[in-house]
């Protein structure tokens, strides 16, 4: 009796996200700085998917289909893929706090990205992504050795030690990768590429196109996919990197693994919409609330509360204020300052 109302839950599931994620990047394509009719949304988007004929003005047309349908369609993939990432690193370090941004993978991925596209490495062969996702295992590179200088002569503790000189080995080099970052602009870059620069780094969206949503899909896709196949593999690191052993886990592959998709799917996103915070830290701990630490649930439900997050912080950033667009770093970061403050809090009581 007990497995009908557990199976038909999951075939809910199955249909309402979906739903939920289409409403969701219909919301992000009819709301924006322009006020358009809901029913012109609708035509054009007729008109691109099923040739339907309506008339409608090729400007709004423009706007809708060429600007904002892409850019919710990509802001729904990074904020699945930055919650997907929090997930992971939360799960293979055993530590709340853990998430790209403070492990370093942002900030190294922007100082990538910000090296070929105004210092010219790489002469021109090297795409703003190639950088960024160097740059992003370049900085997880570092703080694992970082990490590994510190904690390594430790006694007793020693996984519990690790675990937190990872998290500031990662806050040392989130720091100095922005530094690296930041130099990189000041000697490069001009007034007018430094401002741009500035405005991306905090989170843009504005110059999405169509030709950005492949990778963006493609890599939110992997991460889903990865994680979803380790599930069990990620639910056995609840007892530690020896208890995931012991239950015939190969902690090396799996670490291996779901590090470096990481770092791809942060060098990625980076590269296409700049360096987004607090995605990976609030979504997922939001999640566990909600659906409890089984990665067979959390894993899924991450990556949509984290596409439809970031879809809405997207939303708020082009109409909080009038005529004017904010990066959609502040967004998050107001959102996400509050929730890792509690983090903090609670964590200091239990």
């Amino acid at each position: 009796m007990v497995a009908v109302p557990t199976r038909i839950e999951a075939r809910r599931s199955i249909w309402l996200a979906p739903c939920l994620l289409g409403l969701t990047i219909l919301a992000g394509t009819a709301i924006g700085e322009t006020r358009l009719p809901f029913e012109t949304v609708l035509q054009t988007l007729a008109n691109h998917l099923w040739g339907a004929g309506y008339a409608v003005d090729g400007i709004d047309a423009g706007i809708i289909w060429s600007y904002r349908l892409p850019r919710a369609i990509v802001a729904a993939c990074c904020g699945a893929g930055l919650a997907l990432t929090g997930v992971v690193l939360q799960a293979l370090l055993r530590n709340p706090l853990a998430d790209p941004y403070l492990m370093g993978l942002s900030a190294g991925a922007s100082t990538g990205a910000v090296l070929v596209t105004v210092a010219g490495v790489g002469g021109g062969a090297v795409s703003m992504s190639l950088g960024a996702l160097s740059g992003a295992l370049l900085a997880f590179g570092c703080v694992v050795l970082l990490a590994h200088a510190v904690s390594g002569g430790a006694g007793g503790g020693r996984a519990a030690q690790s675990a937190a000189a990872i998290i500031l080995a990662g806050i040392a080099g989130s720091q100095m990768f922005n530094a690296l970052t930041a130099f990189t602009i000041a000697r490069s870059a001009n007034a007018e590429q430094a401002r741009s620069i500035m405005f991306w780094l905090m989170g843009n969206l504005s110059g999405i196109r169509w030709d950005d949503v492949g990778p963006c899909v493609a890599v939110s896709l992997m991460g889903v996919a990865l994680c979803l196949w380790h599930r069990r593999g990620l639910d056995a690191f609840t007892f530690g990197a020896d208890g995931a052993a012991s239950l015939g886990i190969n902690v090396r592959v799996l670490r291996g693994s779901l590090i470096t998709a990481t770092a791809v799917m942060v060098g990625v996103l980076v590269s296409k919409v700049g360096a987004i915070g607090f995605v990976g830290l609030v979504v997922p701990h939001a999640m566990r609330f909600l659906v409890g630490t089984r990665h067979d649930r959390l894993v899924p439900a991450s990556a949509l509360a984290g596409a439809v997050f970031l879809v809405a912080a997207d939303v708020i950033s082009r109409i909080i204020v009038p005529g004017q667009v904010l990066p959609i770093g502040v967004v998050t970061a107001l959102v996400g300052a509050p929730a890792f403050a509690l983090i903090l809090v609670r964590g200091a009581r239990t």
